[in-house]
């Protein structure tokens, strides 16, 4: 499948985090022309970045085929994580500019798969959150949705 040919998927991700670390939720808007997918999950005792990685990741592993993804999160710990830092944190065995190990390593690894498996094209987008963009709203009431019942 050529680029040009890779249907365009939106991705909308956001996670919460009640206490930090607590209670977390992760939610994912998922939309292809006029079908819409909703995705959520729960785990008991997290922080808030990693429920922002773990949307991002839910949302690029839910894709089952090559596509163009537009992906927008209100994290900019995850979009520049993903676009800038990364590189230099695996160039220096995973240590950050102070020396010190990189937080979440086990999810950015895992994030940086789910771009690569089906060698998708991401375009990271970032949006403030909380400022009434209505598919980062919808994912935040998902991300807490999934706190509220624990699943």
């Amino acid at each position: 499948m050529t680029e040009d040919t890779r249907p365009v998927v939106h991705a909308f991700t956001d996670g919460a985090c009640r206490g930090n670390p607590g209670k977390g939720g992760w939610g994912v808007l998922l939309r292809f022309g006029a079908h819409e997918k909703e995705l959520y999950g729960y785990q008991a005792e997290t922080t808030n970045n990693q429920m922002e990685l773990m949307a991002a990741i839910q949302a690029l592993e839910a894709l089952k085929r090559p596509c163009k993804v537009i992906l927008t999160t209100d994290s900019q710990y995850v979009r520049q994580g993903i676009t800038e830092w990364i590189v230099g944190w695996k160039r220096k065995g995973w240590r950050n500019a102070k020396g010190d190990a990189v937080k979440n390593k086990e999810l950015w690894q895992r994030l940086e798969q789910a771009t690569q498996a089906h060698a998708h094209e991401i375009d990271w987008r970032w949006v403030k959150g909380h400022s009434g963009h209505p598919d980062n709203e919808r994912v935040d009431q998902l991300a807490n949705r999934a706190i509220d019942e624990g699943a």
